[in-house]
């Protein structure tokens, strides 16, 4: 499995990503909306984890041109504001699959990532 992290928090999408390599063939890290579309042009990806609060570029524009690109790929958002916690990003983003914290130990973040990576 093939999965994307968008975040500004580079350490914490490296304790993200050590946690998500025990379980997946690539996990790609990467700081905005650029590099993340540079890597689901070239690459197929089946889970992108996605800070929705991007410093550089759209959160949003991610996830909607990897509902265009790899429409199969499915969006775990993450975000430390209560953007959306009244559940919308679910009709804003067709391809989310899941709302979390980003606080939330890395261990769980890594379940939920791999129980929809498989279900992909």
């Amino acid at each position: 499995m093939h999965v994307l992290i968008v975040v500004n928090d580079h350490q914490q999408g490296k304790i993200w990503q050590q946690h998500l390599q025990e379980f997946c063939r690539k996990v790609d890290l990467v700081g905005g909306q650029d590099a993340a579309v540079a890597v689901l042009q070239r690459e197929n990806v089946r889970v992108i984890v996605l800070d929705l609060s991007l410093a550089e570029g759209s959160a949003m524009a991610v996830a909607d041109y990897a509902s265009y690109r790899r429409p199969g790929a499915k969006v775990v958002s993450v975000t430390r504001d209560a953007v959306f916690a009244d559940g919308s990003i679910f009709q804003h983003m067709p391809n989310a699959c899941a709302f979390l914290p980003a606080r939330m130990p890395p261990a769980d973040l890594a379940a939920v990532v791999e129980h929809h990576g498989r279900a992909a």
